[in-house]
């Protein structure tokens, strides 16, 4: 029924058209739908759950840098993990994500724990936070000196866990264990050492050698970098000069005694 001027009149719809009208109705409640499942509503607002560490921040924030995987997370087309509270939550170390979230809301750069600041970075793939870290004394000392240097080093990292086995097969009802170590830094001390290396070849004695490598370290700064690697592995160890009466004088500056010490 209608309305013209002072005069009412009605307005019918067939059958057929009636039909139609419904089925079209029913079509558009159903695109929304679909439309509300796909794309779920997230709040501006949103409380996270890291690791056990408990961070409200907003969703603009978390996508502050695109393509980033922590921007990813909170993409429309992402699952979301809960917690049992209803918070989103991450399985990442909490502590360090506090000074991510600071870098994305006022690009606040972190003074302290910087090593895993910078891995959650990279883990998050912040990538111009990961620069920027990248540029500070404690990772480029790190990255650029100490790691380009260690690369150059042959076996390095294979010689590493050929000492922890060597001296964890050692530690049975023993307070220490002890690993003899072979550094050579140029291809004339490896020839030099040659001999003394067949020497305890022959009479079965495990020796574990470093080098030779074209880099400008030397061999206590190799040495500082074993301990150094070791001992981050959570092992109390040690190092110096092999004191073997039997070893030859020319041979003293080449071989050293890594102490591992159990107890």
């Amino acid at each position: 029924m209608g309305e013209r001027g002072s005069h009412r009149f009605w307005v019918y719809f067939s059958p057929g058209c009636i039909v139609w009208l419904l089925s079209e109705c029913i079509h558009s409640v159903s695109l929304l739908h679909s439309s509300r499942q796909s794309c779920p509503l997230v709040s501006p607002v949103v409380e996270l759950n890291v690791g056990g560490e408990l961070y409200t921040t907003t969703v603009s924030t978390l996508r502050k840098v695109p393509g980033s995987k922590l921007a990813e997370m909170f993409s429309s087309s992402t699952k979301a993990c809960l917690d049992a509270e209803g918070r989103f939550f991450i399985d990442r170390p909490g502590t360090y994500f506090g000074p991510v979230l600071d870098y994305l809301r006022s690009e606040q750069l972190p003074t302290q724990h910087i090593p895993e600041v910078y891995r959650e970075a990279q883990f998050y793939e912040i990538k111009p936070l990961v620069k920027l870290l990248e540029d500070t004394p404690q990772i480029f000392g790190e990255q650029v000196a100490r790691k380009q240097f260690l690369l150059r080093v042959p076996a390095y990292s294979e010689n590493l866990e050929l000492m922890v086995r060597l001296a964890r097969a050692e530690a049975v009802a023993a307070r220490s264990s002890t690993v003899l170590v072979c550094v050579v830094r140029t291809e004339e001390d490896a020839a030099q050492c040659a001999e003394a290396l067949r020497v305890f070849d022959f009479e079965k004695k495990s020796v574990v050698k470093f080098g030779p490598w074209k880099a400008a370290p030397q061999v206590k700064d190799l040495l500082d970098c074993v301990k150094m690697d070791i001992a981050a592995q959570g092992y109390q160890v040690y190092y110096e000069h092999y004191s073997e009466r039997t070893l030859r004088a020319k041979y003293f500056n080449y071989f050293y005694t890594f102490l591992f010490i159990w107890w």
